[in-house]
């Protein structure tokens, strides 16, 4: 593979994964998944009716979503910085 080709493919599928993720879990939330599959969507749009009395069983959830995401990307761009020919100089 060229080596300048590489690390644009590997941020572009960081993000995409990052997209994946967070396009599944807002499906699940408004329901427009499998019940059976158990999804941090599904247990936000599950326990909306108890996010006044049980506010850790929504907040936990995006929690985990918003740091899996970050994650993602941030392996993605750690990737990149470790693969470009550009960055290795510096």
């Amino acid at each position: 593979m060229l080596p300048n080709a590489a690390p644009p493919l590997i941020v572009s599928a960081a993000l995409s994964v990052g997209v994946a993720i967070l396009f599944e879990a807002g499906l699940s939330f408004l329901g427009l998944s499998d019940p059976n599959v158990m999804s941090w969507g599904l247990m936000i749009g599950s326990n909306r009716p108890f996010i006044l009395d049980a506010w850790w069983a929504v907040t936990f959830p995006g929690i985990s979503i918003f740091l899996t995401v970050l994650s993602v990307s941030l392996i993605g761009d750690g990737v990149n910085d470790a693969l470009n020919p550009k960055l290795r100089d510096q």
